[in-house]
């Protein structure tokens, strides 16, 4: 299976760069692990979609990744009035989408107007809201957008990073229609997916690869005035087997990855880089942590039946039965730190590491199970409920990504050592995703992708009414005391506009969720990233997409 795949690259990767009598294509290749499922930014959220909007779209304002900085984009400046509620802000003039339509001011109130449209039921539209209200967006001519906020935001307009700029001229019908959420699904011709980033998309084989070319209509040029962007064609093979990925960029089949290298590829990439076909990028302690986390939701059967999958005891337990020492050693063979909440000591400016700890505690663990009435009543090793049924559940996780299923196990395998009966189910990303949409599942183990290292940009995680709160998403009101209390002390956060302030409301939110466990993370990696030592320009961040963050800039040898 490996070879095969790898013959594959082989043939697409050399024939990319022999075009016989023609000069040297500046190409790049990269590797992605799923499919996409729709090309529409303003329809979907999941990983694969943020890489193409990278590479294909464009925004008003763009965090650079590694430094944290807001930098103007499409905006050229802004002024903010005294209240901090209105932002002025001035397009950059000159500027066509890929298909030689002007971009205008017109094209940001509809970009508004698509994400806020309920037919269209836009996850983003949760996120640019501010204490639950949309944003209002006029445009008093074509090169100015006025933004006001309905309430005091500490981010400030930070949170437009969010949001690219899809075109008015080619999806306006489709949002009048209300059939905004089907527009370019992954069956619409290349040629009609428009934008204002620095590549088009050229081709699409499902289950082979995506094909970007460079878009000669983009805007942005470097420092020396020249047109970018550098590359003429990135290619992303679709590679949903991490050993195959490996092998490939090893070999010089494709240039990077879109993860950080597993920690049991690290001999082989160091013997790679001795030999110059790759170079290592050391990161630190990466800023998401696997997380495992118990279906909430009151009304599932299983619950109804079994109220004590609900209880924080439960998870309490859970927490004390995993040694996370041991997990770290074992699950990412040493190459990780133990952490006991969501934010990791990679995000130095949020983390806080005065938390409430369930160390690694067995006997604690059993303790809190007998006090939800579980017991081993046939001397099998295996508690059971009141009803007699055995006190477990399953563990979803994704396919193919080893970290993941080697952390399900661990995970499974110590929570059997307290008596509770844990299987593991891994699933393909796409499936996995669906039943996390869903609701249907007992326990996943999976991993948040951290958009924004500051809390307030990632509000529907943390808020009970959150499509992204994923122990119990989209509650009507707060289920439970704790839930009520972050939703307070978020809403208090988001609003204040003092730092020192922020970050001491996030800190009780921390503590909150340290206690309760609604998700809990037992090692954060450290972070390596391999490309081949043909890639220049490249500048690696945390945050994902690691490398095609900033893709205008990325050159060849």
């Amino acid at each position: 299976m490996v070879t095969a795949a790898a013959l594959a690259f082989a043939a697409c990767w050399s024939g990319e760069r022999r075009a016989a009598g023609k000069p040297p294509v500046k190409a790049l290749v990269s590797s992605i692990r799923a499919e996409p499922r729709t090309f529409n930014r303003y329809a979907g959220r999941d990983s694969v979609l943020e890489i193409v909007a990278s590479l294909t779209q464009a925004k008003l304002v763009r965090i650079d990744r590694r430094t944290q900085e807001l930098e103007p984009w499409l905006a050229e400046s802004w002024t903010t009035s005294a209240d901090g509620l209105v932002y002025t802000i001035k397009l950059r003039q000159g500027i066509t989408f890929s298909d030689g339509v002007p971009f205008t001011s017109a094209d940001v109130v509809f970009a508004f107007k698509a994400i806020y449209d309920e037919k269209t039921g836009s996850a983003l539209g949760e996120s640019m809201r501010v204490g639950g209200q949309p944003l209002v967006v006029t445009a008093p001519d074509p090169a100015t957008v006025v933004v006001r906020f309905p309430s005091p935001f500490g981010p400030g307009i930070r949170l437009l990073d969010n949001l690219a700029i899809l075109p008015r001229h080619k999806l306006e019908a489709a949002l009048k229609a209300g059939t905004l959420a089907k527009a370019w699904d992954v069956s619409t011709p290349p040629s009609e997916i428009v934008g204002l980033g620095p590549f088009v998309l050229a081709s699409y084989q499902p289950g082979q690869r995506l094909v970007f070319e460079r878009n000669p209509r983009y805007w942005r040029t470097d420092a020396r005035g020249g047109r970018l962007p550098i590359l003429d064609r990135l290619t992303l093979e679709i590679v949903p087997d991490q050993n195959a990925e490996i092998l490939a960029l090893e070999s010089g089949q494709i240039d990077f990855t879109q993860t950080e290298m597993r920690p049991e590829d690290y001999a082989t990439l160091k013997r790679a880089a001795e030999q110059k076909k790759v170079s290592l990028v050391d990161l630190g302690v990466g800023l998401d942590a696997d997380t495992f986390w118990l279906n909430l939701r009151p009304n599932r059967p299983p619950v109804v039946q079994h109220l004590w999958l609900l209880r924080a005891e439960l998870r309490r337990a859970i927490s004390h039965a995993v040694d996370r020492t041991a997990f770290a050693e074992t699950v990412f063979l040493g190459a990780a730190v133990p952490v006991f909440g969501p934010i990791t000591p990679g995000n130095p400016r949020w983390y806080s590491p005065d938390l409430p700890r369930f160390e690694y505690d067995p006997a604690a663990a059993r303790r809190l199970l007998a006090g939800l009435g579980l017991s081993d009543r046939d001397r099998d090793g295996v508690l059971r409920d009141r009803t007699g049924a055995p006190a477990g559940f399953t563990i979803v996780t994704q396919r193919g990504n080893t970290a993941l299923e080697r952390g399900a196990g661990f995970i499974a395998e110590e929570l059997k050592k307290v008596g509770l009966s844990a299987e593991v189910a891994p699933l393909e990303v796409g499936a996995l995703i669906d039943r996390i949409v869903r609701g249907d599942y007992d326990a996943v183990y999976y991993r948040f992708l951290t958009t924004d290292l500051d809390p307030a940009l990632n509000i529907d995680l943390w808020i009970s009414s959150g499509s992204a709160h994923v122990w119990n998403p989209s509650q009507v009101k707060p289920a439970t005391d704790w839930e009520r209390q972050i939703d307070d002390l978020m809403k208090r956060q988001v609003a204040s506009l003092d730092l020192a302030q922020r970050k001491a409301l996030f800190d009780q939110v921390q503590r909150i969720v340290a206690d309760e466990q609604p998700m809990i993370q037992f090692a954060a990696p450290k972070i390596t990233l391999a490309t081949s030592t043909r890639v220049v320009g490249a500048t690696p961040a945390l945050l994902r997409p690691s490398i095609l963050w900033n893709p205008d800039g990325l050159g060849v040898k």
